[in-house]
């Protein structure tokens, strides 16, 4: 069986078809292949180096991407490329590529549909964990004060906005958020474009867009733990601010963001996973429907359906003017008091009492 590094020094010798096969959107620039990502974003941060030694300082394959400090040889890049799942499905890809003609290595990739999880699946995987980023300071300065070092969650410094086909892109840094199914599947992803100076939104027109398959899916903040009579407990509502916002005063909830109000109603709703679900509604009509719908969806499926309603339009609003203590105060009488005791921190439950 032909290992990793053999494998890895092969694509190397022939570095310059692979970028181009894999890579298509960048192009040449003297010893390097220059382009946006490793999911073949156009632009200029990410170079493969195309010749040199096989191993060791300034091998050829080997590539570095500016923006993230990213970096590996083309074995990794095909891997995030094709956002395959471990070794032996980049060594697999990697063979497949090798034993082509030359002139159908040297082809462009097939392009991917922009609207497909595919699509958000290599976007996702091109970020970087959130700590130290923009997107740390963003939601930071939306008053929430618990982990955000979510594997849902990552950073792009520069992903690409056009606000209608006829206007110019523009690059912006953003907040990415994966939404998976049940099984924990990337099928989508939301991107919150950033302010390139402050913590706050992009000042563009629609500094929030998901793309991909949206429909029962979610962003997810903890998984659901479906033990006997005790667990299986579920908060969801609708933004990610809103539910990192819960995650503050309530940190052990398994909770999930659903993005919308519409795909709130339809959120999964799988009884062996949990007995209880919590509808962290925002004040408006939009989302009485959403949990109106879920109360109905729930009775069907045997699942424990109640609210929890805010003081203001939401709960961030509700952390940044109430602040952590007073929230959990006002969340108390609306939980379980299992549930309280299980998902609020001690700290919370000391001021409660």
């Amino acid at each position: 069986m032909t290992s990793a590094a053999v494998l890895a020094r092969r694509l190397a010798r022939d570095a310059e078809a692979v970028c181009r096969h894999y890579l298509s959107n960048g192009r040449r620039s003297g010893r390097y292949w220059v382009v946006g990502d490793v999911i073949n974003t156009p632009g200029r941060s990410l170079y493969v180096r195309l010749t040199g030694p096989e191993y060791g300082p300034g091998a050829a394959g080997k590539w570095t991407d500016a923006a993230t400090a990213e970096h590996g040889d083309l074995l990794d890049l095909i891997r995030l490329n094709r956002d395959l799942r471990g070794l032996r499905e980049a060594m697999d890809e990697a063979s497949l590529f090798l034993a082509l003609p030359r002139r159908e290595r040297s082809r462009k990739a097939s392009p991917v549909l922009s609207n497909s999880p595919e699509a958000a699946r290599r976007l996702f995987r091109a970020g970087c964990p959130i700590p130290g980023t923009q997107a740390e300071a963003y939601l930071r300065a939306r008053g929430i004060t618990g982990h955000i070092d979510w594997v849902t969650l990552r950073f792009h410094p520069q992903v690409w906005y056009r606000e209608t086909e006829k206007t110019p892109l523009e690059a912006w840094p953003a907040l990415l958020a994966a939404v998976t199914d049940p099984g924990g599947r990337i099928t989508g992803i939301q991107r919150t474009w950033l302010d390139r100076t402050r913590p706050d939104k992009a000042p563009i027109a629609n500094p929030r867009r998901a793309l991909g398959h949206l429909l029962g899916n979610g962003v997810r903040f903890g998984a659901v733990e479906p033990a006997p009579a005790q667990a299986g407990v579920l908060v969801a509502g609708e933004g990610i601010e809103t539910m990192l916002a819960l995650k503050s005063v309530l940190r052990m909830a398994p909770m999930i963001a659903a993005l919308s109000a519409n795909h709130l109603a339809a959120v999964d709703l799988s009884p062996a996973l949990f007995r209880r679900l919590y509808v962290a509604r925002d004040n408006d009509a939009a989302g009485i429907k959403a949990a109106n719908r879920l109360h109905e969806r729930g009775e069907a499926a045997g699942i424990d359906v109640r609210e929890l309603v805010p003081v203001h339009d939401d709960f961030n609003l509700d952390l940044c003017h109430l602040g952590a203590a007073a929230l959990l105060a006002h969340l108390a009488p609306q939980l379980a008091p299992d549930d309280l005791a299980r998902f609020a921190h001690a700290e919370g439950l000391r001021a409660l009492a």
